[in-house]
Order: C-alpha cells, then structure tokens, then sequence
C-alpha cells in the first residue's frame, strides 16, 4: 500500500513529502456528511499499519481558528511533514448542521475549536489539548507545534511508558514486592 512509505522512519529517511492530495480524505476537510464513527475506524487500522498515533482535531469550517491552523501548516512544511509522518489526523465537524453529539460524548470536553485529542493506535486516549496552548501571541508557534508533536508521537510516547514501568519495577523490586 502506498500510504506505508508515510511512516515516521521513510520520511526521515527519504525526505518524502505528504502532498494534501495523498491523505485520506477525513485528514483533508471538515465534512458535516461523514461519519466520525467511520472515520475514527479507519484512521485507527491506518494508524495501526503506520505505526503513528491519531490526531483528532475536532472544528468546522465555521471555525476562524481552524482556518488559522490549516494555513499555518500550510504555511510552515517541517510542522506539516511532523504531523502527518507521526500521526494520521482525522478532522471531526463540529457545526450546527450536524454537533456529531454521540461521537463527542466518547471524548473528554471540549475547550475551544480547534481542539485536539492524541489517540494511540489502539483508541487509548492519551491528551486532550486546547489549541491555544499553541499560540505564541496572535499566530500558532512553530516550536510549540513541533514540541508537542514529538513529545506525543509514537516513539516518545513508548519511551515514556518503559520508562515508567521499569521505575515501577525498581520500586517494586526495592519494596520486596
């Protein structure tokens, strides 16, 4: 499948670069007519077979912010190819023509739009996070995006973790357990 040369690895590697076009279509737009259910499934067996974590980011065309966000990923390639080599995203409407309500109940409360969640490729939620911690000043950050973005991906996120489970193992082997 062409979509498995997008892995972290290739793009460092090769320097490939993730044209819009070659996304799947729920990382491209909001659409009130999509179904999150869907969507989430299969940006979840993508994320799985690539080896990242998903990025929900939750607006709608409505959204100023949004607009904001997409043009300053646009505007800024080395964010663009951070996100989309460590995370599938998949944008979810959020509007008057269609609240998307039984999607939302699963996810912890919104914020403010955007608004993102960080999801492993099993569906363990991990963050929720209010966008505007992005924002230095009136514009996003390019090193707050690329921070967070490393902090969360797949790599990291696994380091963290065995590092906490060999602390708890230590501990646990100091305590006798």
């Amino acid at each position: 499948m062409i979509l498995a040369v997008f892995t972290p690895q290739a793009v460092a590697e090769k320097g490939f670069d993730l044209p819009e076009y070659d996304l799947p279509e729920y990382s491209k737009v909001y659409d009130d007519q999509r179904s999150p259910f869907k969507d989430a499934t299969a940006a979840l067996a993508l994320a799985k077979e690539t080896n990242r974590q998903v990025l929900i980011e939750i607006g709608g065309d409505w959204c100023s912010w949004c607009h904001k966000m997409d043009a300053f990923l646009s505007n800024n390639p080395d964010v663009y190819q951070a996100l989309h080599a460590n995370y599938v995203l998949l944008k979810i409407n959020v509007s008057d023509s269609n609240e998307n309500k039984e999607f939302m109940q699963a996810l912890p409360p919104v914020l403010g739009y955007p608004h993102m969640y960080i999801s492993s490729a099993n569906g363990e939620m991990l963050l929720s996070k209010d966008t505007a911690e992005l924002l230095a000043g009136n514009n996003y950050s390019r090193e707050y995006w690329l921070t967070f973005l490393n902090k969360w991906s797949v790599e990291n996120n696994q380091a963290s973790r065995k590092a906490v489970s060999d602390e708890t193992k230590a501990t646990q082997q100091e305590s006798g357990k």
